[in-house]
């Protein structure tokens, strides 16, 4: 299939729009804990970086798919908006059912280029979503919280891979359809991107501005398992984005650059002696 033709738009429009899920975050069956996993979860430090992120992107998303003139896309962007919002939902229930003690996210106010916006939301997605695949593993392997909590999160998981799929087709698309369709034009402006989500990745982990907790991917290594070695960091969430992008159709464009360059580190932490500890301790 070649990219940016209407087949293409078809393909990765209809694949998004037909495997949503429908469910209310409400409605879940949330398990009851215990004192020792209650304050495991409490101990997480991401909540409130989560619930603004998650709320952002829900109004973020909604107002930008309001812009698209193609029904199709728009009717794609306008569901990711509902489920970006549906997140947000989800995390302020989970942090009003178990009481977990944060301060009140800013603001949210809508960035005066909205497409701009939506586009570095979605690198960043990508580049944040191939960690949280692996942490999620890794805190399930752990036994950090009762499996009950993962069987929930795991159709959340698979909701982000859909994204970044839906996300890179978009992309692609649209660059060609702006006539920039030759591949080291294409390739340049995704780098610029990733770039811009690389740095807004850095000061959310570092605790830029006002918000002092940090991103799932930057924290998880450092809770959810005592003697986690790089090694093995990498080669599982290698491993867990290979199973949720297995789920799409092979002629849909996938993220690819956290892949390569975690294989690219894997290999080099083989090769180094075997005190390659992350040093993450548990609760």
């Amino acid at each position: 299939m070649k990219l940016g033709t209407q087949a293409h738009k078809e393909l990765f429009c209809r694949s998004f729009l037909d495997s949503y899920q429908e469910y209310n975050p409400e409605t879940l069956p949330w398990p009851d804990l215990d004192p020792v996993s209650l304050e495991r979860l409490r101990a997480i430090p991401f909540w409130k970086e989560a619930l603004y992120t998650e709320k952002k992107a829900g109004i973020m998303v909604s107002a930008f798919a309001k812009t698209i003139e193609d029904p199709l896309i728009r009717e794609a962007i306008t569901l990711q908006g509902q489920e970006e919002t549906r997140h947000g939902r989800l995390i302020q229930f989970l942090i009003n059912r178990y009481e977990i003690p944060i301060s009140q996210p800013e603001n949210i106010e809508l960035p005066l280029d909205i497409e701009r916006a939506f586009t570095d939301f979605g690198f960043e997605e990508c580049l944040d979503s191939f960690f949280a695949f692996g942490l999620f593993e890794i805190a399930r392997l752990a036994k950090y919280l009762p499996q009950a909590f993962f069987d929930i999160f795991d159709p959340i998981m698979n909701e982000e891979a859909r994204h970044i799929v839906f996300f890179v087709n978009w992309i692609s698309y649209l660059q060609i359809e702006r006539g920039r369709g030759w591949s080291p034009l294409r390739s340049a402006h995704a780098l610029y991107h990733y770039g811009s989500a690389l740095t807004g990745l850095v000061k959310t982990f570092a605790g830029a501005g006002e918000r002092e907790e940090q991103a799932f991917a930057a924290t998880g290594a450092r809770t959810f398992m005592d003697d986690l070695t790089a090694e093995m960091f990498f080669s599982l969430c290698i491993q867990e984005n290979q199973k949720r992008m297995q789920q799409f159709d092979p002629e849909l464009l996938q993220p690819r650059l956290l892949p390569r360059l975690s294989s690219v580190a894997l290999s080099v932490v083989k090769l180094l002696p075997k005190k390659n500890s992350l040093s993450v301790q548990t609760n």
